[in-house]
């Protein structure tokens, strides 16, 4: 009988636990930005909770709807579910307990947070159709990851009436597009076969990487709005900087005729991405005098 270690081991395999590290920060900085410095650790926590919950239904779901695409693309076949690691019975079963956890912080969090959670959720689980309907699955997916913040920021003030949110949501959804349109060159051929609709599979490889450009370029003048909106200084700027040299580092990894390098451009770069607005934005508000 398989044991409890490696049964959560692998429940953490099928959610991707370590991509956490492409949102939570956004939703931490989003949480510091309206707080004008650290939130209350009641709030930090829930915001995490609810940030595990959403993500963990999301990934959850996106698994159990694909359970058969999985099976049929050699790059994906042995996920948990297809190779048969877990069952159905118990993804289904975690899908609900991550739903009901992520509603419990909601609610914890304040009434406008709980209200707004079947929103989000609409656009977490939703997405795991988009891509057999429409090219703009890429962008469905910034959006769902684009929330984060501005649901953090709503945690914090009970409102979203500041532009300051809506700038980093709007990076967010730039920034995610775009490595969803790098990453999904991968599956170019698979995807082409079997009638599903991603920019790489309608447009080419080639034509996918200057949208992914595009999506990161725009992305990258979001966040220059952003600093300039915010007023945070030099660290600031320095987080700007740096997250501008690593999408252009990014893009030189891929070519149109060499993917081999997308795995370190698509986890350790975005990774990177995160952690650093993180830190120099979020810093910046700490060294910043009390009004």
């Amino acid at each position: 009988m398989e044991s409890l270690g490696t049964k959560l081991k692998t429940t953490l395999a099928m959610i991707k636990f370590e991509h956490t590290l492409f949102a939570l920060p956004f939703a931490f900085l989003g949480a510091i930005l309206a707080a004008n410095g650290l939130p209350t650790w009641w709030q930090m926590l829930w915001i995490t909770v609810a940030m595990f919950g959403a993500r963990s239904a999301a990934m959850t779901f996106n698994r159990i709807v694909d359970r058969d695409i999985d099976a049929a693309n050699p790059r994906t076949a042995n996920r948990e579910i297809p190779s048969g690691k877990l069952s159905v019975a118990f993804a289904w079963g975690f899908l609900y307990a991550s739903i009901g956890i992520f509603l419990l912080a909601s609610y914890l969090l304040n009434w406008l947070t709980f209200a707004l959670s079947p929103v989000a959720l609409l656009f977490v689980l939703g997405y795991s159709y988009a891509k057999r309907y429409t090219v703009f699955a890429h962008v469905i997916l910034g959006i769902a990851l684009a929330i984060s913040p501005s649901a953090a920021w709503i945690a914090i003030r009970g409102s979203l009436l500041d532009e300051v949110p809506l700038l980093l949501s709007l990076l967010v959804l730039m920034w995610t597009a775009g490595f969803d349109v790098l990453y999904a060159c991968q599956d170019f051929d698979f995807d082409r076969r079997t009638g599903l609709r991603s920019i790489p599979a309608r447009f080419g490889i080639e034509n996918s990487l200057r949208v992914a450009r595009l999506f990161h370029f725009q992305a990258f003048i979001v966040l220059v709005l952003l600093y300039m909106v915010s007023e945070l200084g030099w660290l600031a700027l320095a987080g700007v900087i740096a997250v501008g040299a690593l999408l252009i580092y990014q893009h030189t990894l891929i070519k149109a005729n060499d993917l081999s390098k997308m795995n370190a451009a698509f986890f350790t770069t975005n990774a990177f991405v995160s952690i650093i607005l993180l830190l120099t934005f979020g810093g910046a508000v700490m060294m910043a005098p009390n009004p």
